[in-house]
């Protein structure tokens, strides 16, 4: 824990495993330590450091702000469908595994939302796939939203100042989010069942074992937006069993020139399918650039493609690792 770091705000709750581990180190609403009189799951109000800001909620929410896709997909695979009034800046559509909502599937906000927009939907919380997400800027800074009683979330694994930011992101982290979201609703028990089944679901992946490296391109033309080594594209590319070219840069995305591309000469390409950057465009810039079409995945056409809303930390990164070891299984056929 970093106390020096929090900022006097509303807050949420810790998930039930982490709550006791972390009560001695937790400053309270008086600033006050914490101690083994922890709150019991299922009890509010509850009290949560997120990404260094310090807030409280007294009940479960009950009207729902979600900003992108990974946060949205998270209280639908929860069944907390019901409680979003409002939902922006979707990457992509919801999978059919997924029951969706109307406020879902007709987002407010095509982008994220300005504040403005966001507090006519009279929301008690705001959870947000992204800290930027969350300024003066766009849907309000945090401690604007909580002088007005609107609470605020973002995905732990987006958090960006040290001792908050994954290092690396692990699927223990995305699990920890989902039963941490199940305490802030009172969702203990559906929260658990649902890492459950991702857990068994990830162990019964057999990764690739042929020791293939492997290029995570995720936007950008003139220069590569990459999966670098600490987040969700190494973390899924390290489960399906492929070794991540660009693994030594301690970063979660990077940006990477052509040259280094060629010279890498990846086994697989890994597109990250996006409807402002889709696989198809990717495919027809490398298989006409002169210097990119003579790579060998290129000139083999090994490419796996995943879709933009399962690459960031989230309920769908098992499923992406699934898929890429699926996809893998099929360029050889």
């Amino acid at each position: 824990m970093h106390p020096h770091r929090v900022r006097p705000a509303r807050a949420f709750a810790l998930p039930a495993v982490a709550a006791l581990a972390l009560a001695a180190c937790s400053p309270t609403a008086s600033g006050e330590t914490a101690t083994d009189d922890a709150t019991p799951p299922g009890s509010f109000p509850v009290s949560l450091d997120n990404c260094g800001f310090e807030t409280e909620v007294e009940a479960p929410p009950e009207r729902v702000v979600t900003i992108k896709s990974s946060t949205t997909e998270m209280l639908l695979a929860l069944g907390l469908g019901d409680r979003i009034v409002g939902s922006a800046f979707l990457d992509g559509p919801v999978p059919d595994s997924l029951e969706t909502v109307p406020a879902v599937e007709e987002p407010f906000a095509a982008e994220a939302p300005g504040s403005e927009a966001t507090l006519e939907l009279e929301p008690d919380l705001v959870y947000a796939g992204w800290e930027s997400n969350l300024t003066a800027e766009t849907a309000g800074d945090r401690e604007t939203l909580a002088r007005l009683g609107v609470a605020t979330y973002v995905s732990p694994a987006a958090c960006k100042e040290d001792g908050y930011m994954p290092d690396p992101l692990t699927f223990d982290t995305v699990f920890d989010e989902i039963a941490e979201v199940g305490s802030l609703f009172g969702a203990e028990d559906a929260a658990a069942r649902l890492v459950d089944e991702q857990r068994a679901a990830l162990d019964a992946i057999e990764p690739d074992d042929r020791g293939r490296t492997a290029l995570w391109w995720s936007s950008g033309d003139d220069a590569p937006y990459v999966g670098a080594g600490i987040g969700a594209p190494q973390m899924i590319m390290e489960a399906a069993g492929l070794t991540n070219v660009a693994a030594d840069v301690h970063d979660t995305w990077t940006s990477l020139g052509w040259e280094n591309v060629v010279e890498a000469d990846p086994d697989v390409l890994v597109l990250v399918d996006a409807a402002w950057n889709p696989a198809d465009t990717k495919i027809e810039t490398l298989e006409s650039n002169p210097a990119t079409r003579e790579m060998t995945a290129v000139k083999e056409r090994r490419y796996v493609v995943v879709p933009f809303p399962a690459t960031e930390a989230g309920v769908r990164n098992v499923d992406a690792v699934a898929s890429v070891v699926e996809q893998l299984a099929d360029l050889d056929r």
